[in-house]
């Protein structure tokens, strides 16, 4: 049987830290703040925004938010992020995707100063990610696969890595960073031809690609640590993962289940990255 990573425990053992940080932010004068825009009303972006708030909150950290109508100009959104840029008492946005058809979504997400990107939507931050440049801050879920195999003891140098799925918000940033770290890396995703033998050379396997179940007992080999990123809605409107949970259980070495596991820890970074921009806001000596 694998060792299930629940991402309650991980959260646990991070949040004594960042409440202490926040706590010494507010003796210094800055109260961190993350100002969250929605535009419209999708239940799945309320849902997000009503978990990171709370999360946020109970660490201290102060929460804005800014609700738009679905009918929303491209200007009109362009305003409120050029306002949110300018102001100094917001520390970090994250701005609630994916957007009204009608509106250019890298526009928006471009028009964010990358210094409040806390969730690493921007070109600027991800070109950060891939060139090792400190700037902006990586994708939240892709930093929690990396906190959590910190979390764990994983030695990421010189590791078999496989990453299924190539998306800029968790498949391709993940694979840099694993890369940074010195990691092997093998980046696939669903039209990978002959995909379960690229998996089963992997000590470590990332699925990421959003398909119920694509990583079967075919794709698995013993001793393997998954994180498992992927979530889709079943037809009994349970959440089910990429990986066969049942099949990884019997062979891996460790797994992160869904729900509980990976998406579990990634508001907590984003609550960390929120300080960390406070942080970084301050005067050099004041840091």
């Amino acid at each position: 049987m694998a060792r299930i990573i629940a991402g309650k425990e991980i959260v646990t053992s991070m949040n004594g830290a960042l409440r202490q940080e926040t706590a010494l932010l507010r003796e210094q004068g800055c109260t961190p703040t993350l100002a969250v825009v929605r535009i419209g009303d999708r239940p799945e972006s309320a849902a997000y925004q009503a978990g990171a708030t709370k999360r946020c909150e109970t660490l201290g950290i102060a929460v804005q938010s800014l609700i738009l109508p679905e009918n929303s100009s491209l200007g009109e959104v362009l305003q409120v992020i050029e306002a949110l840029n300018l102001s100094p008492r917001v520390h970090g946005v994250l701005l609630l995707r994916p957007f009204p058809p009608h509106l250019d979504d890298r526009a928006i997400r471009d028009a964010l100063c990358c210094e409040k990107d806390v969730d690493g939507v921007t070109s600027l931050s991800l070109y950060g990610v891939f060139t090792g440049v400190r700037q902006g801050f990586p994708p939240c879920t892709a930093q929690a696969c990396i906190d959590i195999l910190d979390y764990c003891g994983v030695s990421l140098r010189g590791k078999r890595a496989v990453v299924v799925g190539a998306s800029l918000v968790i498949g391709r940033p993940v694979a840099m960073m694993l890369l940074a770290r010195g990691a092997t890396v093998t980046l696939c995703h669903i039209d990978t031809v002959d995909l379960p033998s690229e998996c089963r050379r992997a000590e470590l396997l990332i699925a990421a690609a959003g398909a119920r179940a694509l990583l079967n007992k075919d794709c698995l080999s013993p001793g393997q640590v998954i994180l498992d990123v992927g979530v889709t809605v079943g037809p009994d409107g349970r959440l089910y993962g990429d990986v066969d949970f049942e099949a990884a259980n019997s062979v891996a070495e460790a797994l992160t289940p869904v729900p509980g596991g990976v998406g579990t820890v990634t508001t907590t970074i984003l609550a960390k990255h929120v300080i960390e921009a406070a942080k970084r806001s301050l005067p050099q000596q004041q840091r």
